[in-house]
């Protein structure tokens, strides 16, 4: 039977959906039982979260000091002492689990299965490769503990009907004294979290300036859409790197995706693929981005946003 371990990913007072998606990826293993791990400084309320999540059969809590912030460096050799006798630990593929999963793999000396989308096995899945243009099979070795992120725009989030027990695990580990946690910076906004927005609006390059963004902005309150952004923008400053989504950026499912001056390069189109409902505005009639939207307006960006965001206004 499969024993698994998933790693919470929180903001120290709540849980990121994409925990609850990685149990609901984890429940396509037959028979599988599935345990929490929530480290935190305080996992009280956070554990009760997890608790509650369908398919959940333990939460296990390390509480210490230095889990107060999300450390890689200092999480992975807990998750490490805490994995013996679990056949598979996994995390979510976001910023979070790529940064802590490769690390927990690095010390239990084995190969991480990156992004799983569909489980075909208990040491058998399917990949995105090639930005997404290839989805292969991956067979991992049955004999060593699995570790593996999961592609949380594959999947749905669970039931939260669950009250499984939670236990305080046992986390007295040394760790190294080589990272600390200096300070965390990040933009003020009251706009709901890019990776969980139902609905997202995106710029491109297109907007030429950080002043013209502002249209986009104005939009996004108007509709209370979370905003992303191209490469391209990022790169050129018009917009914090924190938006970009795309291969090399955040990988979202919203509900709605509006793709405004972007013009769908495959990097980027990785990251929407898996939108309910993508619409894409461009003044290119060729732009790429048109193959994959269901809905496409060809025009000026700066005389049509205005009169959209009245209209929703």
């Amino acid at each position: 039977m499969a024993k698994i371990l998933i790693i919470a990913e929180h903001d120290g007072s709540a849980l990121n959906p994409a925990t609850g998606k990685c149990v609901t990826c984890a429940t396509e293993i037959d028979g599988a039982e599935i345990d929490v791990l929530v480290m935190a400084a305080s996992a009280t309320d956070i554990a009760a979260e997890a608790a509650s999540i369908d398919g959940v059969n333990k939460v296990l809590t390390a509480e210490r000091d230095e889990n107060a912030n999300a450390v890689a460096a200092l999480q992975a050799p807990q998750v490490v002492a805490l994995a013996d006798g679990y056949s598979h630990v996994f995390g979510p593929s976001t910023t979070f689990g790529k940064d802590l999963m490769p690390r927990v793999a690095a010390l239990l000396g084995v190969n991480q299965v990156s992004d799983i989308m569909s489980v075909q096995g208990p040491y058998s899945f399917k990949r995105p490769i090639y930005a997404g243009n290839v989805v292969v099979s991956v067979d991992a070795p049955a004999d060593k503990t699995l570790v593996a992120t999961v592609r949380t725009a594959s999947y749905q989030a669970p039931g939260n009907d669950n009250t499984a027990a939670i236990e305080a695990a046992d986390c007295a580990v040394e760790l190294p004294a080589h990272t600390r946690f200096v300070e965390a910076r990040s933009g003020d906004s009251d706009r709901p979290d890019l990776q969980t927005a139902a609905r997202v609006v995106a710029g491109g390059r297109a907007f030429a300036s950080e002043e013209n963004f502002e249209l986009l902005y104005k939009l996004a309150d108007a509709i209370g859409a979370g905003v992303g952004s191209s490469r391209a923008a990022v790169d050129a400053g018009y917009i914090a790197p924190e938006t970009q989504v795309g291969q090399t950026g955040k990988i979202i499912a919203p509900d709605l995706y509006i793709a405004v001056g972007i013009s769908g390069a495959i990097q980027h189109i990785t990251g929407i693929k898996d939108a309910g409902t993508i619409v894409a505005i461009n003044k290119d009639a060729e732009a790429p981005i048109f193959e994959v939207a269901d809905i496409g307006l060809v025009a000026d960006l700066f005389q049509v946003l205005p009169e959209l965001t009245d209209a929703l206004s």
